[in-house]
């Protein structure tokens, strides 16, 4: 998804907003997730998106998004968010975020999504990490017990024996 800094979507900076960014980014990560379930998604939960480098008023806002794995009614987007300046042609990655989305029927039920088979090594190992990530968010979010994160726990164990 492309999109471009228009004075109306910065702050008094001349930097682009959080906020709207993240506004692109949901819908972004939303047409991913819908065109994988074929079904409509609403977004379930953001994690931690840090702004590494500000996107200035008249940048080129280019937004990659790719579901990197379908669980049971939620799928995971991984985004990856580049800021171009159009003139120059210098392109910086800006930004990068992790959305889950849960795929619901016209009533509002959540419908089981289909499986994610991952192809290039690339993709094997974002796959991996999302049911990592998935097991954090459950955590943080009251959801699951520490002691049931099995995969999370493994990870810890695995870089304290090489330690």
């Amino acid at each position: 998804m492309n999109e471009l800094v228009l004075p109306n979507d910065t702050n008094t900076f001349g930097n682009l907003m959080g906020g709207r960014l993240l506004y692109w980014m949901d819908i972004c990560a939303a047409m991913a997730a819908q065109k994988h379930c074929s079904h409509v998604v609403v977004t379930a939960s953001v994690d931690n998106v840090s702004f590494k480098h500000p996107i200035k008023l008249g940048d080129a806002v280019m937004i990659e998004a790719r579901v990197t794995r379908g669980f049971n009614t939620s799928v995971e987007v991984r985004l990856d968010v580049w800021a171009q300046d159009l003139p120059s042609g210098t392109k910086i990655k800006s930004n990068e975020a992790y959305y889950t989305f849960v795929a619901i029927d016209r009533d509002g039920n959540t419908i089981i999504v289909p499986e994610l088979v991952p192809e290039s090594k690339h993709e094997q190992l974002l796959y991996e990490g999302a049911l990592r990530r998935r097991q954090l968010r459950l955590i943080l979010g009251g959801k699951m017990q520490p002691d049931d994160a099995t995969e999370l726990k493994a990870l810890f164990m695995e870089s304290q024996k090489g330690a």
